[in-house]
């Protein structure tokens, strides 16, 4: 498709939403040159009930500000820009869109997604595939999530302690276990890299990109109050929980600077097009 339009932030291209009913599109944004896809959670759930439906491999990432500030890393923007979906997992995202004039809808968090995405498979009776986390953590997040999804299957899970010469290996293994939903829990910017060279090779109709929602489900770690989700504060609610994390939190002032850097050498170059 043709871009609509340019600016410093990025770039915005009309394409359509695979596989929805014909004449619907989806905005792909670029905030600070990653993709971030203008889609609703519903929107999002009924793409991915569509490829499943569909067959084929396809490849979903959830880029927050830490994920968008690792785009010169080696391949990072190259699996970022590969997948098939890009949602807008942090409201710092959603305030970046909006200010640099290529707004989503909302911000569509991976933990929410993937519990959607339970909730289908629960009805449709979809097989899973958990991947990632510390040794035992997968068989957990498998185990609980099919007490509170009876109607999920679950076709395996692996910890995500492997090392590069066992991927192809473990690609196989997925692919023998023929899952819809592959979750992906591996950290950021691995599972991206990950999922940019391995998903096709595993068959899941579907991999989704975690990071830490294994934790969540395997009842290892909790997810912050939905009032502090709401209106924005998650970053806090895990600072308070783990002071350690303050160096990583250091990455939402540093993107808030380069936003308001890109927005202002739009206008500027805005003004000199005048």
């Amino acid at each position: 498709m043709q871009p609509m339009r340019r600016a410093a932030g990025g770039r915005t291209d009309v394409r359509p939403l695979r596989p929805f009913c014909t004449g619907v599109f989806s905005l792909r944004h670029r905030i600070l040159g990653v993709p971030v896809d203008a889609v609703t959670l519903t929107q999002a759930v009924e793409t991915v009930a569509g490829w499943v439906r569909g067959g084929g491999t396809h490849y979903i990432v959830t880029p927050n500000p830490e994920i968008i500030l690792m785009r010169d890393r080696p391949g990072v923007l190259a699996a970022l820009d590969g997948a098939d979906l890009a949602l807008a997992d942090g409201i710092g995202v959603v305030w970046a869109a909006r200010r640099l004039g290529t707004p989503v809808p909302e911000r569509v968090a991976g933990a929410d997604l993937t519990e959607a995405i339970l909730a289908l498979g629960e009805r449709e009776h979809f097989r899973f595939y958990f991947l990632g986390g510390q040794p035992g953590v997968a068989a957990e997040a498998a185990r609980r999530a099919q007490a509170a999804h009876p109607g999920i299957v679950i076709a395996g899970s692996h910890h995500g302690y492997f090392s590069a010469a066992d991927e192809a290996e473990l690609a196989n293994e997925i692919r023998a276990a023929n899952p819809d939903i592959l979750l992906v829990g591996l950290g950021a910017p691995k599972q991206e890299l990950w999922l940019h060279r391995w998903a096709g090779a595993t068959g899941a109709r579907v991999a989704l990109g975690v990071g830490g929602v294994l934790d969540v489900l395997a009842g290892r770690k909790l997810r912050p109050p939905v009032w502090l989700r709401r209106i924005g504060l998650e970053w806090l609610y895990y600072l308070i929980r783990q002071p350690s994390r303050w160096r990583r939190q250091l990455a939402l002032p540093r993107f808030v600077f380069a936003v308001l850097a890109a927005r202002r050498a739009r206008r500027q170059s805005g003004r000199g097009q005048t």
